[in-house]
């Protein structure tokens, strides 16, 4: 697929790594000759220096021909512009722009091709707040990924001495939980991927990928880990448009506090949120956090634009004695140094962003792709389309489909119904089936199999 991504940011310089190593042809456009030529050089890309709303630049990065236009730059309006001009000029067939500003989002009917002609919306902030959120609802997750619009999601958690299936082998699982069915969809054990099987024993700090139907997670967890209290007080440190939406969605559950520095963000957060507490500050600032008593919050999330502040702010926070400590790191490099010591979760913005791009760029009907363990796995949701003849699983038990290796099947979604993937499981036409791919050199192996034969048309 010959793809132009404009911006070569966090985000634009990740997506191209991701799609660089799976034999995709890629140009990236950008105004800083220093970003595109360090991509360059790690990687096996095309690079245009320039602006990548102009005509002339689109098609010095190949528009004429191009299958996808990815605009990630820092500028909603430059992002915007590309895919007009891409629409008019290129007749690009597919344009994905990641848009951040709130006014633009609200409008319905903007961003069609009788207005703004982009086929696929990107909102960081979006998609951060929705990961936050489901880590907040889930105590002792590491990671919570929605499939079929929340029917089943993929939980990542560490166990823990004493949790009651730690040194057991997995398929005691039925017999501790009868009436609950899950499937173990990968351990990491010291940061190398174990491929579960039956008699897989799992140990204290494995950390454990299980998928299950929505009401059973908690049941599920409680046999990895003691069950963490349910979180009640939330402090916010920054009061951005990643702060001001979580305080939004959460407010009406859980006692939300925002440290903000600048005075009139802080009076707008007041203005704007209904019964969050916003307060002038820096949350680096030990006097303010004793004064509030971060002692008694069950989690502190750093939510600024400035890494050294967030990692700083989060372990004061820690020492102080906050319960749980999660971070956004923007730069890739730190969030493995941080996370797992005293910061409990790292979260990267980049990487949550990424999955919603590649779900657009994947082959088959791939309707949404999550990145894990800061992108060493990914987890599909797939649509199988076609009947047994031209379909390559359809109509086949999971024990006969040629997966391949390090590739997992955990659950199908058939109309309303979780099915926990079993040996003996059929797929029909019409399911979402879930993968984990723990090596991600066969991802294009695992599109392979939702591809549909000719003898379907």
């Amino acid at each position: 697929m010959k793809i132009i991504i404009l911006g070569a940011g966090q985000v634009g310089g990740t997506l191209a790594e991701h799609l660089a190593s799976e034999a995709n042809d890629i140009t990236v456009v950008d105004t800083d000759g220093d970003r595109l030529r360090d991509l360059g050089d790690r990687l096996d890309i095309r690079t245009v220096q320039g602006r990548g709303s102009f005509p002339t630049v689109l098609r010095q990065a190949g528009a004429d021909d191009a299958d996808m236009l990815v605009a990630v730059t820092n500028s909603d309006e430059t992002n915007m512009v590309a895919c007009q001009v891409a629409y008019t000029l290129f007749h690009t067939p597919t344009k994905i722009a990641r848009v951040r500003e709130s006014a633009y989002l609200t409008r319905a009917g903007l961003f069609d091709n009788e207005a703004i002609p982009v086929d696929v919306l990107i909102s960081p902030e979006q998609v951060v707040t929705h990961y936050i959120k489901r880590l907040i609802e889930h105590p002792g997750a590491l990671q919570v990924i929605d499939f079929a619009d929340g029917k089943a999601q993929l939980v990542a958690v560490k166990a823990y001495y004493g949790g009651p299936l730690v040194g057991q082998q997995l398929r005691q699982i039925r017999a501790h939980m009868p009436n609950v069915d899950t499937r173990v969809a990968a351990i990491f054990r010291r940061d190398r991927p174990i491929l579960p099987q039956g008699d897989t024993v799992i140990e204290a700090d494995d950390e454990v990928f299980f998928i299950a139907a929505k009401a059973h997670i908690r049941a599920v967890m409680g046999e990895l880990r003691r069950i963490d209290e349910t979180n009640k007080r939330v402090v916010i440190a920054g009061g951005g448009q990643i702060g001001e939406r979580l305080a939004e969605a959460i407010e009406s559950r859980y006692q939300v506090k925002i440290i903000e520095m600048n005075p009139a963000r802080c009076r707008y957060l007041s203005d704007t949120l209904d019964s969050t507490v916003v307060l002038q500050g820096s949350a680096s600032d030990r006097d303010l956090m004793v004064e509030e008593n971060i002692a008694e919050a069950d989690i502190f999330l750093a939510l600024t634009n400035d890494d050294e502040a967030n990692i700083m702010s989060s372990l004061l926070a820690k020492r102080l004695g906050a319960r749980k400590v999660m971070t956004i790191i923007n730069n890739p490099a730190y969030v493995d140094l941080v996370q797992g010591g005293e910061i409990d979760i790292a979260i990267s913005p980049q990487l949550a962003t990424i999955g919603t791009l590649l779900a657009h760029v994947r082959r088959g009907d791939i309707v949404s792709v999550h990145s894990l363990r800061r992108g060493a796995a990914e987890a599909i949701e797939a649509i199988a389309h076609g009947d047994s003849k031209s379909s390559k699983v359809i109509g086949k038990a999971i024990e006969n489909i040629a997966l391949p290796p390090g590739t997992t099947i955990g659950a199908i979604i058939r109309d309303e119904e979780v099915l926990i993937a079993h040996d003996d499981t059929v797929i029909e036409a019409g399911d979402r089936v879930i993968l984990f791919v723990v090596d991600k050199k066969y991802i294009r192996d695992v599109e392979k199999l939702f591809h549909v034969g000719l003898s379907f048309f």
